[in-house]
């Protein structure tokens, strides 16, 4: 590498993480251990102003954010060490990871609109990781289901009759919310349990969105696999195991990372919807397997590096910012 990188990093509160846990620590650590500059904000930091000159004389739009440099260390209650705040104009960024937590909501697509506006290779432009405009256009839930033949029985609809058939015809059945995160909000409704149209009512006199319902799949018990795909590459996997009397397997809410191969079927998976990703510039991409069947695409703020790291003996987060560093050298960056 012939220079270091500008990284500015959009994401949840830095001093509130799980440094043992967090994807995007992980991806701090190995960015500042390469001599990339850190600077880090709050999505609610983020600005879209009139547009500007550009030396070439073409009219650009100018995004700022409140941001703060930062240096990080894992060293737990003094993790981080912040610089005085200083508004950025983030197209003078080489990268901005865009990492805050979801939920898939207005604000959130509000950002990738913001972010779109800069995102690329080259002058007045930043590489946005991952690609504001496919993150808006790939919900994981939805993204999935242009794959039929990799996923399990599902239905996304609005429609109550349509939900209570389903689950005549699957018997036990998977209640998701369409764009929430980290397990919040998901219920496994058994053939004989009463409560599922409460939960319906509950769910549509709060929200406007429909609901996405899977057929159970007692696999899971044995693990909800999660694989982290950069640039479209499998890089390495964890069974998370569904805590005792849970039916979630997310780490969030006690799921317990083990170990995990991946098997034929896994790569099967991973072929088919790699080249897509890479096309779409999802380069740090975690997707759900359950038994045989894809589940997830999760490609806003996926989780499970420090996971595999410790399992593997791997450099995941080192993998992601190869592949970052191979798209600028290609796009013509002297990085």
């Amino acid at each position: 590498m012939s220079r270091p990188l500008k990284v500015a990093v959009q994401m949840d509160p830095l001093g509130a993480i799980d440094i043992n846990g967090d994807s995007t620590f992980a991806m701090m650590l190995e960015a500042q251990a390469r001599g990339h500059e850190l600077f880090v904000y709050q999505v609610e930091a983020l600005s879209l102003s009139e547009g500007r000159a550009s030396p070439q004389g073409h009219r650009t739009d100018r995004v700022s954010a409140r941001a703060r440099p930062v240096t990080v260390q894992r060293r737990a209650g003094d993790h981080a060490t912040f610089g005085p705040e200083q508004v950025i104009d983030l197209a003078g960024m080489d990268v901005i990871l865009m990492r805050q937590d979801p939920p898939f909501d207005m604000a959130y697509i509000t950002a990738t609109h913001i972010l779109e506006h800069i995102h690329g290779i080259g002058p007045d432009r930043a590489l946005v990781v991952n690609n504001p405009a496919a993150v808006r256009n790939a919900p994981e839930k939805i993204l999935v289901t242009h794959y039929p033949d990799l996923m399990p029985p599902t239905l996304v609809t609005w429609d109550v009759k349509a939900i209570l058939e389903f689950r005549a015809k699957w018997r036990d059945i998977i209640v998701k919310p369409l764009f929430g995160n980290g397990g919040a909000g998901v219920f496994r409704i058994r053939e004989d349990d009463p409560n599922l149209n409460a939960l319906l009512e509950m769910h549509f006199a709060r929200s406007r969105e429909p609901l996405m319902i899977q057929r159970y799949e007692p696999a899971v018990r044995k693990g909800d696999k999660r694989i982290i795909l950069v640039d479209g590459q499998p890089v390495g996997a964890i069974d998370r195991i569904p805590a005792e009397g849970e039916t979630r397997s997310n780490m969030h809410v006690g799921g317990k990372p083990v170990r995990a191969e991946l098997t034929a079927r896994d790569r099967e998976i991973c072929d088919t919807i790699g080249p897509m990703l890479r096309e779409q510039g999802l380069i740090f991409v975690g997707i759900d397997v359950i038994g045989e069947w894809l589940t997830e695409i999760n490609v806003t703020s996926p989780t499970g590096l420090q996971e595999i790291d410790r399992f593997d003996g791997i450099n995941t987060a080192g993998l992601i910012w190869d592949a970052i560093t191979s798209r600028l050298v290609a796009g013509g960056v002297n990085a």
